[in-house]
C-alpha cells in the first residue's frame, strides 16, 4: 500500500469517527440508529472507521452517510482525495424545528445543564421517539383537550 493510499484511509477513518462522535454526543444515537439514518451497514461503518478495505468507498454510500448525519459529503471526498471539480449538490433545506426541539438541544449541549439533566432529557427523547403510535380516536379527532 502507499503512502497516499495510507494516508487517505486514516482520513477518512478520522472523518468517520468524528462523525460518528458527535452523532453520540449531539444527538444520542448509537451505531445502530447510525446505520439506520444513513442506510449504511454497521459492518461497512466499522470497517471506514478501521481503515480496513481494500478498495474505496462507493461514492452513493458515502453520500448517504454523510447526508444521514447532516453533512456535507464534499468533506468525505476531501478526505479520500476525490477530485471536486464537480459542482457540490445543494442540499435541501430542512424544515424549521420546533422551538421545543431547539430549547432541548440548547440544554443538551449547555456545559451549565448537569450531566444528570442531560442523561433525563436524552432518555425521556428517546421514550417518546420509539413508543408505539397512540391509536387516534375518530370520534374526538380534531377536539382540544380539557
Amino acid at each position: 500500500m502507499t503512502e497516499t493510499a495510507n494516508a487517505r484511509k486514516i482520513a477518512f477513518a478520522t472523518f468517520v469517527r468524528r462523525a460518528l462522535d458527535d452523532a453520540r454526543a449531539m444527538r444520542a444515537w448509537s451505531g445502530t440508529e447510525v446505520s439506520r439514518r444513513t442506510g449504511v451497514s454497521r459492518q461497512t461503518i466499522n470497517r471506514w472507521v478501521r481503515g480496513d478495505w481494500a478498495s474505496d468507498p462507493e461514492a452513493e454510500r458515502v453520500v448517504a452517510f454523510c447526508e444521514g448525519l447532516g453533512l456535507n459529503p464534499a468533506t468525505a471526498f476531501t478526505a479520500l482525495g476525490w477530485d471536486r471539480t464537480a459542482p457540490p449538490r445543494s442540499a435541501p433545506t430542512p424544515p424549521p424545528m420546533d422551538p421545543d426541539v431547539e430549547a432541548l438541544l440548547r440544554r443538551l449541549v449547555d456545559p451549565n445543564v448537569s450531566d444528570a439533566e442531560k442523561f433525563h432529557i436524552r432518555e425521556t427523547i428517546r421514550y417518546l421517539a420509539y413508543r408505539p403510535t397512540l391509536p387516534v380516536d375518530a370520534g374526538k379527532r380534531g377536539k382540544q383537550a380539557g
